[in-house]
C-alpha cells in the first residue's frame, strides 16, 4: 500500500463554496445517460445503416464496412480518455463536457444525413466520421465523470461511481424502449437516432453559467509529474491488466448472451438487453452497502466469482428458465466492475488523478476493441467444428444450423469464462494482503 502524503489542508470539491455539488453530479447523470442512449440507439439503426447506405455501395463487403464504422466508436472513445485525462485540469470539466454533448450532436446529424451530404462511396466516409464524433463524445463523458465523481464524493468514491454509471444501462434502457415505440410506429431509423440529440442538448444547456472544481489531485497541489510517475508503478499495472480482464468478462460475452437467449428463451434481443440493463441498474445503486462489508476489492472478487459461474451456466442452459438464470448470475457479477474499478483505482492511487482513471477506462475500452474480434473467431472455430467442417456448416439450414450455432455460444461463454476465474487469484491476493495489514484504508492525499 502507499505511504500517506501529508498535504496542508487540501482544497476538495467540499471547500469551494461556488461548486454545486447536486447539480454537478446531475450533469454527470445526463452526461451518462447520453451516452447510453447513443449506444442503445447506434445498436438498434446499425441494419438500416447497412441497407440503406452501405448494399448500395457495396453489398458483398456492406456487413464489413458497418463493422469498421460501428468499432471506430470504440477506439474513439478509448483514443479521448487516454489524451484527455493528463489533460483534464488543463482543459476544464466544463469544456470537456461541453465537447462531449457537442460530439454527440454532430456525430448524430453525420449518420443522418450522410446521403444528404454525400453520395456514392463518400456516404461510408460521412457514416465513419459520424460513427468516430460519437465515440469522442463517449470518451470525453467518461474523462470527466469519474474524476469529478471522486472529487466531489472522495469519502464515497466506490458507492458514488456505480450510481454514476448506473445510468449507462439506464440510457440502453430508454434507448431500447424508445427504439421499440419508434419502430412499432413505422417511423424512420433516421427519427430514432435523432432522439440523442435531445439529452445532448439538455447536458448543454445545464452546463450554461456551472462551475466545476478541479479534480482531487490538483486540488491538492499534487504536480503532474507525479501523477504520472503513479500510472507506471508496477502495483497500478496489475491493475490496469485487470481492466482489461474485467472489460472483455463483462462487454465481450453481451454480443453472445443475446444471441444464444434469443435462439432459448425466443424472445426479441433488445428486450434481454433491458432486462440485463435493469439489473444492472438497480443493483449499481447497492453499491455501497457491498462495500462497507467487503471492500471495493472483496466486491471485486464476488462480482468475478459470478461472472465465472454465469459464464459456464449460460454455456449449458438449455431452458428458457436455465437461460434466463444464468443471464441473471452473469449480470449480477459483471455489473459493479466497471465502476468499482474505477473507484479501486482512485481510492489506491489518488495522486495519478484523473490520469489513472482514465488509463483505466482505456484499458476497458481497448479490452472491446481487441477481444471481440477473438470472440468472433472463437465462435466461428466452434460452429465449424461442431457442424463437421466447413462445407458441412454451408449446407446446414433450420433446426441443424441453430443447433450449430448454440453449440458455439456454449463454447464461446466456456472459453471467456477463464479470464475472470483468472482474476478470482489476481483479488484474492490482493484481498487478503489488504486484510493481513487490518483491512484496506483508501489512500488520502
Amino acid at each position: 500500500m502507499q505511504s500517506t502524503i501529508t498535504t496542508s489542508a487540501p482544497r476538495t470539491a467540499s471547500a469551494h463554496d461556488e461548486v454545486n455539488k447536486r447539480k454537478l453530479f446531475l450533469i454527470g447523470l445526463f452526461a451518462v445517460t447520453t451516452a447510453g442512449i447513443s449506444f442503445s440507439l447506434r445498436s438498434s439503426i446499425a441494419g438500416d445503416i447497412q441497407t440503406v447506405f452501405f448494399d448500395p455501395i457495396d453489398s458483398v463487403h456492406s456487413a464489413a464496412m458497418l463493422g469498421s464504422a460501428l468499432g471506430i466508436a470504440f477506439l474513439g472513445f478509448a483514443m479521448t480518455i487516454a489524451f484527455g485525462s493528463p489533460l483534464l485540469d488543463f482543459l476544464g470539466m466544463r469544456n470537456v463536457l461541453t465537447l462531449s454533448s457537442l460530439s454527440f450532436i454532430t456525430g448524430t446529424l453525420l449518420t443522418i444525413f450522410a446521403d444528404r451530404i454525400s453520395s456514392g462511396a463518400g456516404i461510408y466516409r460521412v457514416v465513419w466520421f459520424g460513427m468516430l464524433f460519437s465515440g469522442i463524445g463517449w470518451g470525453s463523458m467518461e474523462t470527466v465523470i469519474n474524476p469529478l465523481t471522486t472529487t466531489l464524493y472522495p469519502e464515497d468514491k466506490t458507492h458514488k461511481l456505480n450510481v454514476m454509471h448506473a445510468w449507462w444501462p439506464g440510457g440502453i434502457i430508454m434507448g431500447g424502449l424508445i427504439g421499440l415505440a419508434i419502430g412499432g410506429i413505422n417511423m424512420s431509423w433516421r427519427v430514432k437516432f435523432a432522439v440523442v440529440v435531445i439529452p445532448a442538448l439538455a447536458t448543454l444547456f445545464m452546463l450554461i453559467g456551472s462551475k466545476f472544481p478541479k479534480t482531487e489531485r490538483a486540488a491538492a497541489g499534487i504536480p503532474a509529474r507525479v501523477m504520472f510517475k503513479e500510472a507506471v508503478r508496477p502495483s497500478f499495472l496489475i491493475w490496469f491488466f485487470a481492466m482489461f480482464l474485467t472489460a472483455a468478462s463483462e462487454l465481450a460475452p453481451g454480443q453472445w448472451v443475446n444471441m444464444a437467449l434469443t435462439r432459448t428463451v425466443h424472445m426479441q434481443g433488445i428486450w434481454l438487453l433491458i432486462y440485463v440493463s435493469g439489473l444492472m441498474f438497480v443493483m449499481r445503486h447497492f453499491a455501497g452497502t457491498m462495500v462497507h462489508k467487503l471492500s471495493s476489492v472483496g466486491l471485486l472478487w464476488v462480482s468475478c466469482l459470478l461472472a465465472s459461474l454465469g459464464l459456464l451456466a449460460l454455456s449449458v442452459a438449455n431452458s428458457p428458465i436455465m437461460g434466463i438464470l444464468a443471464a441473471t448470475v452473469w449480470g449480477v457479477g459483471v455489473c459493479y466492475m466497471w465502476p468499482t474499478m474505477l473507484a479501486a483505482a482512485s481510492e489506491r492511487f489518488p495522486r495519478g488523478g484523473a490520469l489513472v482513471m482514465g488509463l483505466i477506462g482505456t484499458a476497458g475500452s481497448l479490452s472491446i476493441w481487441f477481444v471481440l474480434p477473438e470472440m468472433g473467431k472463437i465462435f466461428d472455430k466452434a460452429k465449424i467444428a461442431a457442424a463437421g467442417g466447413e462445407e458441412a456448416f454451408k449446407n446446414l439450414t433450420g433446426d441443424a444450423l441453430n443447433n450449430v450455432l448454440v453449440q458455439a455460444s456454449a463454447a464461446s461463454f466456456r472459453t471467456v469464462a477463464i479470464l475472470p476465474a483468472f482474476l478470482l487469484l489476481v483479488f484474492g491476493a490482493i484481498w487478503l494482503r489488504d486484510r493481513s495489514k487490518g483491512g484496506f484504508k483508501p489512500e488520502k492525499i
